[in-house]
């Protein structure tokens, strides 16, 4: 059973720095993309990165790029998000979530998802 558990969350000031991590259980990812999404309240679901475990591809929200970076450890079943620069607008609910196959946007493609870990930028 596939298992994804986010970590990392909490409170900031704008400009500061957090890292956000999903340890990924249950079956071998070599075959799959994993996504960051973000949902703030009363907001759908946002993608924000995504990389594909082996190849390393990755893409970015137009609204993180060269702030945030996705990565993965292979020999630990790790992803993460490193995020720089925050905003009081990056505030939300971050997901980890994974899928088969390519690297893509859409929440709805992917197949599993993390519990979340709140994340709260002050102004």
């Amino acid at each position: 059973q596939v298992q994804l558990v986010e970590s990392g969350g909490g409170l900031v000031q704008a400009g500061g720095s957090l890292r956000l991590s999903c340890a990924a259980s249950g079956r071998t990812f070599s075959s799959y993309a994993m996504g960051w999404f973000r949902q703030a309240p009363g907001k759908e679901r946002e993608f924000v990165a995504a990389i594909s475990w082996t190849a390393g591809n990755t893409v970015y929200a137009d609204s993180v790029k060269g702030r945030f970076t996705i990565s993965t450890d292979s020999a630990k079943n790790m992803v993460y998000l490193q995020m720089n620069s925050l905003k009081p607008e990056d505030t939300a609910v971050y997901y980890c979530g994974a899928k088969r196959g390519s690297i893509w946007s859409l929440a709805r493609l992917y197949d599993y998802w993390g519990q979340g870990t709140q994340v709260t930028v002050s102004s």
